[in-house]
């Protein structure tokens, strides 16, 4: 009777246990916890615990019993458990390297002297899946053609992970045409732990350029992603551009690049060059080169691809120039009062700027009559035009006999000496020579002109000549110079000529006053004259007063 009340007792628990079964999520690999009776303290008249399990097959088998009477646990189990189990202080079993094979319903049977009560626990082990990895990606992905992107794997996991795809952190929802994921699980047969796999295919376009793809894995115990990944995009092109380096204008003698580009990708490597109406094949390079253009290679250029030439770009080059001839050039060497005509003629592509220079500055364009010192120089006729500037020139030396243009003296600051300047004209430069000695010679010659200058001391009244040469002639002339009489000189700072000149002026002078003294003397004397014979020819008497006649003596007294 007493077996059959503990069934009944035992079926009565049972029941309840089923209905209010607690379960408990444990790690993998970790150790298993699993409370009795939900860690509520034993009864007080406790006698043992028992913990057993449910089989594979659905019987029943023991693991360990704990009597109150002994320290120790006795270890019932026969089979992987024996290793594994154990008893904590509060009743707890506990197993070691938790697997999914501990996935199963676990009994607390507790006894005591006035009862007996089983507390069944389910236990779940869970396993947090490796990061996500892409397995096999592509190298490039190609426009409008549907292409692998990789597949992304999940591996050992507990419950299986789901993997799902994003573009720039969006998801990918497969649509079964440009996006097609194809998913897969496998679950190890020693572990029971699952692998997941998702192999994304994918049509792109260009908008897919720097795009980022991520696979993401998410579990009960953790969402993970892998690093972004993005993908080179290959495309045909669908434009042919060509560039004309430098840009221009261009310049006869330049070189001048032809660069054929083509929007695809990758791009063409081998295009085809049209120059000139010929077609030239231009391998594992996009440009050629035309070296020292001329006017000539003025026209239409053109480039293509070579598996479609129908796609091609053209461009137009205008190769500027700008000519310069100078008549004359080099050393002109003309006379004084020659004619000379200069000609410079230009053939360029635009419209030229002319501007001259003579001996560095700036001057008009010469248009010589006849010729003169003042002409000879460096002509420099520079024409400049949008990147050109040519420059031609020509120096002309005007040459004549030498013309003596002045002959002067003047007195020495010292007041003892003479000094004379002969001026002249003539190229090339004339020499000079005196009929007298001189000391201080000073010389100077610039645009034909020349000055000589010397300081003579006459002793005597000379005509000093001054001459000229140079290969084309000689010219001269002739100067009075006086004597210097330096110890009797009248004025320190001045010479004996000087004084004999100021003495002159002043005997000059006086004379004059005197000359003009006896004119008046001789009128007033007529007048008195005259004036006497009147009153003799009318009979009447000469009357005057004395002041009169007092006067009249002084006058006739002064003269």
């Amino acid at each position: 009777s007493s077996d059959l009340r503990l069934k009944v007792h035992c079926f009565f628990f049972l029941c309840v246990a089923v209905q209010s079964i607690e379960t408990v999520t444990a790690l993998y690999g970790e150790t298993i916890v699993i409370p009795c009776n939900n860690g509520a303290p034993p009864p007080r008249d406790l006698m043992f615990t028992k913990w057993k399990y449910e089989k594979d097959d659905g019987t029943p088998g023991d693991l360990l019993i704990k009597q109150v009477q002994k320290s120790e646990a006795m270890v019932q189990a026969t089979d992987d458990y024996a290793q594994r189990v154990s008893i904590a202080a509060n009743s707890s079993l506990l197993i070691s390297h938790g697997s999914l094979k501990d996935q199963r319903i676990f009994t607390c049977m507790v006894v005591s002297a006035s009862n007996l009560l089983e507390f069944p626990v389910n236990v779940s082990v869970q396993k947090q899946p490796s990061p996500p990895e892409i397995m096999d990606k592509a190298k490039v992905l190609n426009k409008d053609k549907l292409t692998m992107v990789g597949t992304c794997v999940v591996k050992d996991a507990n419950p299986t992970a789901e993997v799902t795809w994003t573009k720039n952190a969006l998801p990918l929802a497969a649509d079964g045409k440009a996006v097609v994921v194809i998913r897969s699980v496998r679950v190890d047969p020693a572990t029971g732990l699952s692998t997941t796999s998702s192999t994304l295919q994918y049509t792109a376009t260009k908008n897919d350029i720097n795009a980022n793809f991520t696979c993401k894995s998410t579990h009960l115990l953790a969402v993970q992603e892998t690093t972004p990944e993005s993908f080179s995009i290959h495309y045909p092109s669908e434009k042919v551009s060509l560039q004309i380096l430098p840009r221009q204008p261009l310049m006869e003698g330049d070189n001048v690049t032809l660069k054929c580009h083509a929007d695809g990708n990758p791009p063409p490597s081998s295009f085809f060059f049209h120059i000139m109406g010929q077609k030239l094949l231009v391998e594992n390079s996009d440009t050629y080169t035309l070296t020292a253009v001329s006017r000539a290679s003025t026209g239409e250029y053109k480039c293509s691809l070579v598996d479609n030439e129908e796609m091609e770009d053209s461009q137009s080059i205008v190769v500027n120039y700008l000519d310069l001839s100078l008549t004359p050039t080099g050393m002109v060497v003309k006379t004084v009062g020659d004619t000379l005509v200069v000609e410079p003629q230009m053939d360029a592509s635009g419209d030229p700027k002319v501007s001259w220079t003579k001996d560095g500055k700036v001057t008009k364009a010469p248009a010589f009559g006849p010729l003169t010192y003042a002409d000879a120089g460096v002509y420099v006729c520079e024409v400049t035009m949008t990147g050109f500037t040519r420059r031609q020139s020509f120096e002309l030396v005007v040459e004549g006999g030498p013309v003596i243009t002045g002959l002067t003296k003047h007195r020495a600051d010292d007041g003892k000496h003479k000094v004379l300047i002969c001026e002249a004209e003539g190229v090339p430069e004339p020499s000079f020579q005196w009929s007298i000695n001189g000391t201080d010679e000073e010389i100077s010659y610039h645009n034909g002109k020349a000055t000589h200058k010397i300081t003579v001391t006459p002793r005597a009244n000379l005509s000093v000549s001054c001459i000229v040469t140079n290969k084309l002639g000689e010219d001269f002339k002739t100067i009075n110079v006086s004597s210097a009489d330096v110890s009797h000189a009248v004025c320190p700072a001045g010479s004996q000529e000087d004084a004999q000149d100021q003495a002159t002026l002043i005997v000059g002078v006086v004379v004059g006053l005197l000359i003009a003294a006896g004119l008046v003397g001789l009128i007033y004397w007529l007048y008195m004259r005259n004036s006497r014979q009147g009153s003799w020819k009318t009979g009447e008497k000469e009357v005057g007063t004395s002041e009169e006649s007092k006067k009249l003596e002084e006058n006739n007294h002064n003269v």
